[in-house]
């Protein structure tokens, strides 16, 4: 039945192409990716995680309008789940299996010019945002403070967005829904600046806003800024702050037969968590013979205060910050990233590694 699917998608995609081909351009896009990531504390396991997959879709491309449709495979050896929900007394989160062949990205972006400089757009599907360019941390507007990840600093929305491009600057507002009857959800609000000398800024506002309507529940609001500064060719220095936020539970009823729970566990009423990092592109062309084995080299500090109260667990500490080195190296069209990094205290040491081969 798994392999009827992937077939019947290709078809559509192929199908798409004649009909897309007279007034725009469509092309099919792939990779494989393999990861395993491994924590020096781990003793009972080889790798502490790892996974083999494929990303396959098509996009297309045209003056009025954008498209994509993107799936994602995973082979049935390789575990695959989601967070359902965290039990506080417990101290233990429930999980769930998903699909091994995930409908990973689907979105139309119709556009509209307004004279030479502006351009309006409206987003409907489900996309991702790659917010703050990191390679471990960051991307506080949208992430699982308890959560780190590596390379992908995606996050998916299920969204409808208007936008509005003037110039460099790109301004974007979208409502997400969390569920199919739109019950729970989120406004997010964000302005990418550009600038024609080396210098990007972003600030983005997102709460849950969708939640408040039909349910009981707290308000948390989420503000973050990043910024990225190319000193010359090589060199960069990039960072970003957030503010998070979480009103006060005597503002709500929790025996209400409505009341929802926080998005996150660390939603908790009434905290102020300011996570930052700070992290520096190295150059490695400048030094003679580390060009033929570098292509990037990037380390970054991160720092979130109260980070054992996200956690609400007394067996184990965790230190305020934690930091990471990355290394990248580009052969054709392939790309090899290695990351050594911190994990619950700054003396854990985990490593990780990612293959990604684009075919096309």
């Amino acid at each position: 039945m798994k392999h009827l699917k992937i077939a019947a998608a290709l078809l559509t995609m192929g199908l798409a192409t004649s009909a897309f081909a007279i007034d725009g351009e469509f092309g099919l896009k792939g990779n494989v990716q393999t990861q395993v990531t491994k924590s020096i504390a781990d003793e009972d396991n080889n790798f502490s995680s790892g996974w083999i997959r494929a990303n396959i879709g098509g996009q297309y491309k045209s003056d009025n309008l954008d498209a994509t449709i993107m799936l994602r495979i995973w082979g049935p050896e390789f575990g695959n789940s989601l967070v359902k929900g965290v039990d506080f007394e417990k101290e233990s989160t429930t999980k769930s299996n998903i699909d091994k062949i995930l409908a990973d990205l689907y979105w139309v972006n119709y556009k509209w010019a307004l004279g030479e400089k502006d351009l309006l757009n409206l987003k409907i599907g489900r996309w991702k945002t790659d917010w703050s360019q990191s390679t471990h941390f960051g991307t506080y507007v949208d992430k699982d403070l308890t959560v780190r990840g590596l390379w992908m600093r995606d996050y998916s929305h299920n969204a409808v967005e208007m936008g509005w491009k003037h110039g460099l600057n790109q301004l974007t507002a979208m409502v997400a829904a969390k569920n199919g009857t739109a019950n729970q959800g989120y406004v997010r609000i964000e302005d990418d600046m550009k600038f024609t000398f080396p210098l990007e800024l972003k600030v983005a506002y997102r709460t849950n806003a969708v939640d408040v309507v039909q349910n009981t529940a707290l308000l948390t609001h989420r503000l973050a800024a990043y910024a990225s500064y190319t000193i010359f060719p090589g060199l960069r220095a990039y960072g970003e702050y957030a503010c998070i936020y979480t009103q006060d539970k005597e503002d709500i009823d929790y025996d209400a037969p409505n009341y929802l729970a926080p998005e996150f566990k660390y939603y908790q009423p009434g905290i102020y968590f300011q996570p930052f990092y700070l992290g520096a592109e190295l150059p490695v062309a400048a030094v003679p013979g580390l060009n033929y084995v570098l292509s990037n080299l990037m380390v970054e500090w991160e720092y979130i205060n109260k980070r054992d109260n996200l956690y609400q667990v007394t067996e184990q500490t965790y230190d305020d910050w934690a930091w990471t080195v990355a290394l990248v190296r580009n052969i054709g069209k392939s790309k090899l990233q290695f990351s050594l990094y911190s994990e619950n205290e700054m003396t854990d040491l985990g490593l990780a590694f990612r293959l990604t081969s684009t075919i096309k």
